[in-house]
């Protein structure tokens, strides 16, 4: 290995919602994953009623299962619009911002997944998001002192909040710094909710990626605009050899965890009005995703699978994920990252 050159390797892992229908344990689920291989698991949330459940010992048993075995933890339960997404009423996260902190420290965890909701510009009786977005900031200020005081980051997934233009913005006003207490979980398939490409907006948040949903998905056009859909990993349209060699850096790894479900999204981009309220929108990206469209026309098997229908297949269908994944880590290799 030359000089300044360090090497890097890839712990393939899933997240715990695509497993919900199953209602394990935590503890359970990470027996599931050990069971098949895996390095890890992010959870990016649990049900109410295994919420209630986590208290000091329980917390401490899944460390202890997760030390034993090797595995590494990741957190989640944290939200950062301070906004109910159903009424609009004003909401204060700081406390349960506090908990999620608590437990991701309790588990040695350094990353709590921060997600609340989103697909607010998809009705435009909705708040605005430059309204939102500056709540958002405006809130997560005063919780920077105590997220930094239990050592984890608040990893913002790309989910259907803030494309990746505005969460860069949202750092920017925030006064963070990538390695800091701001960070973001990368969804790779929820990038094309937010007409985004893939591997371009990964790009653009690459120095922040602190956690992943490593996901496949497809795009497909209609008269009615655009649907966006998550499909078994390595056979959608998501770059994702692009996009793993971008994250992670050898003081600071990224982990690679799976996520599924079923389901799709409406974008329904010739409404003007909706294209409107993605003012970083830019032509060549568009250009770039409706490309992505016709290379999913093209493959039979890159079809949206309706939501009722995930609990009869998630098991069977994650498992896969995982050997597809590992496969797709092995053939990058370990991975090579030159520091000047």
């Amino acid at each position: 290995m030359t000089a300044g050159a360090h090497e890097r390797r890839w712990r393939v892992g899933l997240d715990n919602y695509g497993l919900f229908p199953l209602d394990l344990s935590p503890l359970a689920t990470l027996e599931w994953a050990a069971d098949r291989g895996a390095d890890g698991v992010s959870f990016s949330g649990l049900t109410p009623e295994w919420q209630r459940r986590m208290d000091a010992s329980a917390l401490a048993d899944l460390r202890a299962f997760a030390a034993g075995r090797g595995l590494y933890l990741e957190w989640g339960g944290a939200q950062h619009i301070p906004r109910d997404m159903t009424s609009w009423a004003r909401k204060d996260l700081f406390d349960r911002n506090r908990r999620a902190a608590q437990e991701a420290a309790a588990l040695g965890a350094t990353a709590v997944r921060s997600c609340s909701g989103g697909l607010m510009r998809w009705d435009a009786a909705n708040p605005p998001t430059d309204l939102l977005l500056r709540e958002t900031a405006d809130a997560l200020r005063a919780q920077a002192p105590m997220l930094r005081d239990h050592g984890v980051v608040l990893a913002i997934e790309t989910h259907f909040e803030f494309t990746s233009f505005e969460l860069l913005r949202l750092f920017d006003i925030c006064g963070a710094e990538p390695g800091g207490w701001l960070g973001v979980c990368l969804d790779t398939m929820n990038l094309m909710t937010m007409i985004e490409h893939p591997v371009m907006a990964a790009a653009r948040l690459q120095p922040w990626v602190v956690s992943t949903h490593i996901k496949d998905g497809g795009v497909l056009s209609s008269p009615e605009g655009l649907t966006t859909f998550p499909v078994p990993l390595g056979q959608g349209v998501v770059d994702l050899a692009a996009i793993i060699p971008m994250l992670g850096a050898p003081e600071q790894p990224v982990h690679l965890s799976v996520e599924d479900h079923g389901g799709s999204f409406l974008l329904p981009i010739h409404d003007p009005g909706f294209l409107s309220r993605f003012p970083d929108l830019q032509g060549a990206e568009l250009a770039a995703l409706m490309q992505l469209a016709e290379t999913a026309r093209a493959m039979p098997t890159c079809r949206p699978l309706d939501r009722d229908a995930w609990p009869a297949v998630c098991e069977a269908r994650i498992a896969a994920d995982l050997q597809a994944l590992r496969a797709c880590a092995a053939a990058l290799g370990p991975g090579m990252e030159v520091r000047p």
